[in-house]
């Protein structure tokens, strides 16, 4: 793609500092229109920084933004949106109470009179949803609707008006493969009609996909990038930009054996989608689950940790029938599920860090007795489970919210690590966190093995489960689709299954 003489967006020279910390430093990129623009950077390398500037959510310490050759200054997101540049937070912005056509119009109703009129909105948001290929009800309540489709309206939304640039913060780090694929086909689409993209990811694959240039941030800085004529898809070049070092191999092995039988499944059948699935996980293995979103991976590992209600089959823990299962009875006969969504289900993002680590481990941390936490005690184990999973920065006494996704998640890690537990469930463990602390992520899941655990890896990322499992299952419509094995788990065969197909006798066994 050849940038034209006259960029849509010019950033020349942004910073932003804070009290004692320079976030972003003496940043320059361009973006043409219609370009896919991908922004690539670990946790903290200031890519959110420098779209909240864009965004208008916070003002640049110096430096000039150019739009369409213009001089622009944001005091506001809606002054952003005004002159056509909207943004897709991570976090998305819709209120799950409404409905989707209120969302999409959500704080600029028309009045007349003083009064809202809804006259002509349905066929708007209808236009709108059509834009982006979105197939939900008008009148659908947002909260009852899947994560991808809310997605969709979020996108919808941010179209509405005269988007000239859409900033997608990590769009598809919550969707399983089918949805992501849609998504960028949409980012395609929206780039053949001249809206310009910055598009930021953690999933290297995807530049590939839909990019057209690359912008690489480290500790701030601009460090580098790949242009049209490069090889955008070089994905070595692009980590050793983003870490600093070459790349080492990402998902580690090391020797280990396989024992017995530590958590068996008999025909389980648990809500909302697990219907009739027997599997087995041994000591020293890693064994994947993998599926499409609504295939029923999740709710396995959540039903054998009582967060999902069983219905029917046997749960099954080193040779013990568990019936009844509750988070408390798993932990005592040792297994820990680490969930998906850190933040929701992991993590009390206003407390310290070291609070976060010993929550509900108090009595496995050893830092209770007769009720009373010695909290001195308390925050040397923390430190301890920081240096363990290589938590960064290590200041325990700092809230968890302010530490960056994959660092986040770590903190999950330490948590469960407090515990003796033989059997480690982890639930898409590297959603949303960069290549660096995915690597961190994976050590951990390697030592539990190698240390004779029982370690279940539930994941919509393709890559980790082929890189990292032992034993793949992969699930459809609630039911195990294949068991693989050795030579047998391929990109072809798992993706096959995706969809309760089969490629062939010899490479799946179910």
């Amino acid at each position: 793609m050849t940038e034209p003489c006259e960029p849509l967006l010019r950033v020349e020279n942004l910073t932003r500092r804070f009290p004692g910390v320079v976030a972003l430093n003496d940043v320059s990129l361009a973006v043409a229109p219609g370009e896919v623009h991908v922004l690539l950077g670990e946790n903290g390398a200031g890519k959110s920084t420098l779209i909240k500037i864009l965004a208008g959510v916070q003002p640049p310490s110096s430096g000039q933004m150019m739009l369409e050759g213009r001089p622009v200054s944001f005091a506001s997101p809606r002054e952003a949106k005004e002159a056509g540049v909207s943004t897709v937070f991570q976090e998305l912005s819709l209120v799950p109470t409404l409905t989707v056509t209120e969302n999409l119009f959500l704080g600029r109703l028309p009045t007349r009179g003083g009064l809202v009129t809804r006259r002509g909105l349905p066929a708007l948001a209808k236009e709108a949803l059509d834009r982006v290929g979105a197939e939900v009800r008008l009148d659908a309540r947002v909260g009852s609707l899947p994560r991808s489709a809310q997605q969709l309206v979020e996108i919808a939304k941010g179209l509405m008006g005269s988007a000239k640039l859409l900033i997608l913060d990590e769009p598809t780090a919550s969707l399983g493969d089918r949805e992501s694929d849609q998504l960028l086909a949409l980012v395609k689409k929206l780039s053949a009609e001249g809206v310009s993209v910055i598009y930021i990811t953690h999933r290297l694959k995807e530049i590939a996909q839909i990019g057209h240039r690359v912008t690489v941030l480290r500790d701030g800085n601009y460090v580098g990038g790949l242009g049209p004529d490069d090889e955008i898809h070089d994905n070595n070049r692009l980590v050793e930009l983003m870490t600093g070092r070459k790349p080492e191999k990402l998902y580690p092995r090391s020797p280990r054996s396989t024992g017995e039988e530590r958590l068996v499944l008999q025909e389980l059948h648990a809500a909302p989608d697990v219907n009739g699935v027997t599997m087995e996980f041994r000591a020293g293995e890693i064994v994947g689950i993998a599926g499409l979103l609504g295939s029923g991976k999740s709710s396995v590992g959540q039903a054998c940790f009582g967060l999902s209600r069983v219905t029917g089959g046997k749960v099954v823990i080193d040779g013990t029938e568990v019936t009844r299962i509750t988070p408390t009875m798993a932990l005592r006969r040792g297994l820990v599920y680490y969930p998906s969504d850190r933040k929701r289900q992991g993590l009390a993002l206003v407390r310290p860090m070291y609070a976060n680590i010993t929550l509900g481990s108090l009595g496995p941390a050893g830092v209770a007795r007769f009720g009373m936490v010695n909290r001195r005690k308390e925050q040397a184990t923390a430190r301890a489970h920081v240096k363990r999973v290589n938590i960064r920065p290590g200041d325990v006494n700092r809230r968890a919210e302010l530490f960056s996704g994959g660092n986040q998640q770590k903190a999950v890690l330490a948590r469960g690590l407090l515990h003796d537990a033989d059997i480690h469930i982890f639930d898409e463990p590297t959603v949303g966190i960069d290549v660096n602390a995915k690597a961190d992520v994976y050590r951990v899941m390697d030592d539990l093995a190698q240390a004779g655990k029982a370690v279940v890896l539930i994941s919509s990322d393709l890559p980790e489960i082929l890189g990292m499992s032992d034993r793949v299952y992969v699930m459809h419509d609630g039911r195990v689709a294949a068991h693989l094995e050795g030579e047998a788990i391929t990109e072809g065969s798992v993706l096959a299954s995706f969809f309760g197909s089969k490629t062939n006798d010899r490479e799946i066994k179910v």
